[in-house]
């Protein structure tokens, strides 16, 4: 057949096909649920095989080659449609069955008739030029990240988690430029100036997990049980590399052994890869064989702190964890996606667990989950961990803070409700019965239900399908010295009546003594029998432990004994519920918390709370304070962390007091001060700067003073390549000059300006900070009409980090009109784009009621 009869025969059936076309076919833009049934049904043992030739230039065209191989069942005899968001010139050639077909496109689909397909067994060759919008190109690298949909905007194919097939990739690079993948090298061959690298066919993968890197990266290599551990890098400071070096790997075969020993299934695939990006917009990406993760995070100098030792611990488990959680058993439709992250963030949490150290892990489970699950499910915008999904193209709004902290709090609970010793059985089970395949949340439950007695879907419903969290009261009265009585009751802070069901305990605080008891089955209201005849306490305290979630009462006897509570995690659990107790108005108000937390700077010295303590200073002093107010308080605040960083013993405590002093310094003796340390780079005694502190310090002074040439000359200091651009990126918003500002803000409507997405987050932090905001306000309109933009283009954490980054730190009358003014004008707005703007704009609407 020849291409203008093929092209007239393709118009007629389309002509035809349009007329009486099932709903499952219609082309919409995207990949719908309805589609992505539908191809489910008739298409299996899918195998793409594909070849790029990679220019050096990130600006040059990048050549490629496809074969699909499928088996296809369909009595239907409908439409096919193969994903590609690209322009469609883009496809160069297409021949189905070894017979060329006219390229005919429709809302980010090749349309492949049924005429030109056969039960069982198709081939479809295409020749096509890559789509570069999830190829990360920079100057001398690139990565592939093609999660949750976007493997469609780089080439032709079936792009929906549950159609998982085997894909062999060759690449054509410069031949110093390396290369990884998920399968193994097979072969190297030079050409002039290029080689090709050949690697194996992978496991089966679903499209947005297949990946591979390539260009000027340092390799590190372990051999470990008969294969190669590899490892990529850019990363120059020497220091950094012979001190992370071994503990990267070392990590990494402490999480593999750990989930093979708790799943019982050996690692699921052929090989071991990462590769360290500068950077990288997400923390981690889970790619079997090319793991993707955050250099920053990685590389750490001998001073790090134990917070940056435990995310590092923490970033590697999480994304091991994903061999088996995520990888080998994936989700069918991405409304599921929260499972694979709720299972790598609470089996991290216990591949990192010490046996000897159990109080260190509460501690590290409370700090890293529970304030960032808060920060999201106190906000009108809150999701539920479970969401609805009736396209892919909509899936990177589901991540957020609920899926990564509120589900392994979740989780916890119900390994609570189910015992430990079950809630393996059970989870193992669910691997084994799906390894290698796909599965939903019901399919887990189904197979939980069968280890445990207690009503799963009742819980389910309200921890898992709807948002939210309980605020809780107590009553309590004494006679003769004895609680007499004692009852608790809870209630939403928001929505219908509901009742979370939960263990968490309730500690009565004695002279050298704590007595605790647990609540295990919280009811709406209920007396508490066990806490009759007790002694009356100096104060007591609700979830001292950290287990449970929600918003606590305080009993306001405690305040004068905050930082003598001796155990590390119920100071930290006391920290956080003051603080959230604060944002609803209940209890101690902004001003007074802050010097409440402040007073304590110099007893807390577990680094976790001295992080925690500082955190919360920070976020009340810009917050919460009015101008007028900050002003007013800025040198005694200053001086108090101060005499604090001296006091402290440890050089990392000294450190994390080093960091709150230069996020809130205000006045001209501070600011002198610490430019001195930046110039002279000679820091207080015991606290150890490296290049990024200086870089930091470096944007803090700027935001305060037009220090001459400062930033100039701190971008001359930094010697590695890739922290440079980051820098030079950034600049611009910090500018003293408002017509800069005012460029580097417009230049983000163009999408090329935006492809560091880490960097440009960071830029926007300063560029609305709140000592430029009077400036900054008028480009919150424009921040809010992008966003739609920043969804389609951008990578999954984006919108959030677009909006959190703008609207973080306001909390003016102004601003907060700006936002009831578009939500206004904008009702036609996607629902979960509404949702981001309410979860990132809460703090401004609590402004309204909080600031004086």
């Amino acid at each position: 057949m020849n291409y203008k009869f093929a092209a007239f025969f393709l118009l007629v059936l389309i002509a035809v096909s349009c007329r009486n076309r099932a709903p499952e076919t219609i082309m919409r833009k995207g990949v719908t649920d309805s589609l992505a049934a539908h191809r489910k049904t008739i298409l299996k043992d899918i195998r793409y095989t594909l070849h790029f030739q990679v220019p050096a230039e990130k600006d040059k065209e990048i050549q490629a080659k496809e074969t699909i191989r499928f088996s296809y069942s369909s009595k239907k005899r409908n439409l096919l449609q193969l994903d590609f968001k690209e322009a469609p010139d883009k496809i160069k050639k297409i021949i189905i069955n070894n017979q060329p077909v006219a390229v005919v496109c429709e809302n980010e689909h090749i349309i492949i008739e049924s005429a030109f397909l056969k039960e069982g067994a198709n081939l479809i060759t295409i020749d096509f030029i890559a789509g570069n919008a999830a190829l990360n190109r920079r100057d001398d690298f690139m990565y592939t990240l093609f999660v949750p949909d976007r493997a469609r905007t780089v080439f032709p194919c079936f792009d929906q988690p549950d159609l998982k097939a085997v894909f062999q990739l060759s690449l054509t690079i410069s031949k110093d430029w390396t290369g990884i993948a998920n399968g193994v090298l097979t072969d190297s061959v030079l050409n002039g100036g290029y080689k090709t690298l050949h690697f194996a066919a992978t496991d089966k993968l679903p499209t947005y997990l297949f990946s591979f890197a390539a260009g000027r990266f340092n390799r590190a290599v372990q051999k470990w049980r008969n294969k190669d551990i590899e490892f990529l890098y850019r990363e120059t400071d020497k220091e950094k590399i012979n001190n992370s070096l071994p503990a990267v790997f070392d990590l990494y075969k402490k999480s593999v052994l750990f989930y093979e020993q708790w799943t019982g299934i050996p690692f699921p695939f052929q090989k071991h890869g990462m590769v360290a990006i500068p950077d990288f917009q997400f923390g981690g990406m889970e790619h079997p064989g090319a793991v993707l993760l955050q250099n920053a995070s990685l590389f750490l100098n001998k001073e790090a702190t134990e917070g940056q030792i435990n995310s590092r611990a923490q970033l590697l488990a999480h994304e091991v964890a994903h061999m088996w959680f995520g990888d080998l058993v994936t989700m069918s439709w991405f409304t599921d996606v929260w499972m694979k992250e709720v299972f790598a963030n609470f089996m991290a949490d216990k591949a990192n667990a010490s046996p000897k150290n159990k109080q260190g892990f509460a501690l590290q489970f409370l700090t890293t989950h529970l304030p960032y699950a808060y920060a999201t499910d106190r906000t009108p915008g809150a999701n539920p961990i479970r969401q609805p999904l009736d396209n892919l193209e909509n899936a990177g709004t589901l991540y957020g803070n609920i899926i990564y902290h509120k589900a392994p709090v979740m989780m916890r609970q119900l390994e609570q409700l189910m015992g430990a010793a079950a809630f393996q059985k059970g989870v193992c089970e669910y691997l084994k019965k799906y390894s290698y395949g796909n599965a939903a949340w019901p399919d887990l439950i189904r197979i939980m239900e069968q280890y445990t007695p207690a009503d799963l879907n009742t819980w389910n419903t309200v921890w898992v399908n709807e948002p939210g969290r309980p605020v809780v009261d107590y009553a309590v009265e004494y006679e003769n010295g004895q609680v007499s009585n004692f009852s608790i009751r809870q209630k939403p802070e928001y929505g219908r009546s509901r009742t979370w069901r939960q263990s968490f305990d309730i500690s009565f605080y004695y002279p050298g003594l704590v007595r605790s008891l647990i609540v295990n089955d919280s009811l709406s209201s209920q007396e508490i029998p066990r806490a009759l005849q007790r002694k009356q306490p100096l104060f007591i305290q609700f979830n001292a432990s950290g287990t449970g979630y929600g918003v606590w009462p305080v009993d306001t006897a405690m305040y004068p004994r905050l930082f003598k509570i001796e155990d590390n995690v119920s100071r930290a659990s006391a920290y956080i519920n003051l603080y959230e107790n604060m944002l609803n108005g209940r209890y101690k108000k902004a001003e007074a918390l802050l010097d409440l937390f402040a007073s304590g700077l110099r007893q807390e010295t577990v680094e976790l709370n001295l992080q925690l303590l500082t955190g919360y200073i920070g976020s009340i002093y810009w917050n919460f304070l009015a101008p007028a107010t900050r002003k007013k308080r800025a040198g005694k605040l200053e001086q108090l962390i101060w005499e604090a960083m001296q006091k402290q013993k440890s050089p990392n405590s000294k450190k994390i007091l080093f960091k709150c002093y230069q996020d809130v310094f205000e006045t001209v003796p501070a600011q002198q001060q610490l430019y001195e340390i930046w110039h002279l780079q000679k820091p207080p005694a015991s606290v150890v700067l490296k290049e990024e502190d200086y870089t930091s310090l470096a944007f803090a002074l700027a935001l305060r003073k037009a220090w001459p040439d400062l930033l100039q000359q701190q971008l001359q200091r930094i010697e590695n390549p890739d922290r440079k651009k980051r820098f030079a990126l950034i600049m611009p918003a910090l500018s003293f000059d408002t017509a800069v500002r005012a460029r580097f803000f417009n230049g983000l409507s163009r999408r090329e300006n935006r492809t560091n997405e880490s960097a440009v987050g960071t830029a926007l932090l300063y560029l609305h900070h709140p000592l430029r905001q009077p400036s900054a306000e008028p480009y919150l309109t424009k921040t809010l009409e992008l966003l739609p933009e920043i969804q389609k283009t951008g990578d999954i954490f984006f919108p959030g980090n677009w909006l959190q980054s703008s609207f973080g730190s306001y909390q003016s009358k102004s601003a907060y009109a700006i936002v009831q003014v578009f939500m206004q004008n904008h009702k036609d707005l996607k629902e979960n784009l509404k949702q981001k703007i309410l979860q990132c704009t809460d703090n401004l609407r609590r402004a309204q009621l909080i600031v004086q």
